[in-house]
């Protein structure tokens, strides 16, 4: 079988994955490094935290930033490592407010010289608290037509972590994609109640096996693990899986968030307000998310048609619809 990475490895190196890193690097540089702490709820290694990371550790190595950060950081902790972190003098601070909206608002305004710019389902905050979303549903959606194609049994199933606005319009996009191409797909989804449990994820994912799905949508780490142990397929989110599960996930809805970070370095290199929603900066259109896919797993006609739509929407003919109620 052909293993032709077609978008994380050659069309997201020239895409704007990595355009989103080069357009802003001089107008960074520009400024002495800046001292930025990462807050990450769940352990580096866990998806999501793993590609800011990534992306704090790059421009750490560019010395575009000084770099800190500490990890598995529960919400009862939360408020305060950030507050540590503030009074260390990091002049940005980049995290998640998924669980700890209200404490994470109180705690930049009683630190108005300190940018913090975190993950979150609400708005910004006055002057110095950014918000940006992981919307990689656009990956989502093209990575379900494949699956809508491929599956056997037409019964697909997506782990996710818990209901909240952005796990929810992911999961929905994928559906979204996989009805547009097989509308009498039947579409399982369950939710683990936290952000990382791998092998809650994996349980999860071999109940819905058991329940007919064929294809598994892994919004969360582990659930390949399940595919993997019957010998199905699977879709991964945010970062490249295959080389991890070669014989099991064939797509990803990929995700960066290096543009994100340099927008916000930007201003506060700038002395600019970061009060704002970066979210659009990693939109696959703006070249912040793409779909990843191994050549020749899916049929070629079904490779064809998700190709064609992925051009809709870079060029902005189609919108992935961004549904953020609970999926049924």
């Amino acid at each position: 079988m052909t293993r032709d990475l077609m978008m994380s490895r050659r069309d997201v190196l020239a895409s704007g994955l990595v355009l989103g890193v080069s357009a802003l690097a001089p107008a960074v540089r520009a400024s002495a490094p800046i001292k930025v702490a990462g807050v990450h709820a769940s352990p580096v290694e866990n998806a999501w935290n793993s590609v800011l990371h990534k992306a704090l550790q790059d421009a750490a190595a560019e010395g575009v930033i000084e770099y800190v950060f500490s990890e598995g950081i529960s919400g009862t902790d939360y408020p305060r490592a950030m507050r540590e972190y503030a009074e260390q003098g990091a002049k940005l601070i980049i995290g998640e407010a998924y669980a700890v909206e209200k404490q994470a608002r109180e705690v930049a305004a009683d630190y108005p010289e300190t940018a913090f710019v975190l993950g979150s389902s609400g708005k910004e905050s006055g002057d110095n608290f950014g918000v940006f979303g992981t919307w990689n549903h656009d990956g989502a959606y093209l990575a379900g037509m494949l699956a809508g194609k491929m599956t056997k049994s037409n019964v697909v199933g997506s782990v996710g972590a818990m209901p909240i606005p952005e796990v929810n319009m992911l999961i929905n996009a994928f559906a979204a994609g996989v009805k547009a191409v097989n509308p009498d797909a039947k579409h399982l989804v369950t939710f683990i109640g936290t952000f990382f449990d791998p092998p809650k994820a994996r349980e999860a994912g071999l109940a819905q096996i058991d329940a007919g799905a064929d294809i598994l949508f892994g919004e969360r780490i582990g659930t390949a693990d399940a595919a993997k142990e019957r010998g199905l397929k699977s879709v991964g989110s945010l970062i490249d899986y295959p080389p991890r599960y070669p014989d099991t996930v064939f797509a990803n809805a990929l995700w960066g968030f290096r543009p994100i970070l340099n927008a916000a370095i930007a201003d506060v290199s700038a002395g600019k307000p970061v009060g704002k929603d970066y979210t659009a900066f990693g939109l696959l259109k703006e070249g912040g998310s793409d779909v990843a896919y191994v050549k020749g797993v899916a049929p070629a006609d079904a490779e064809a048609a998700m190709e064609a739509k992925r051009a809709e929407i870079k060029s902005g003919a189609f919108e992935v619809p961004r549904i953020t109620d609970e999926p049924k």
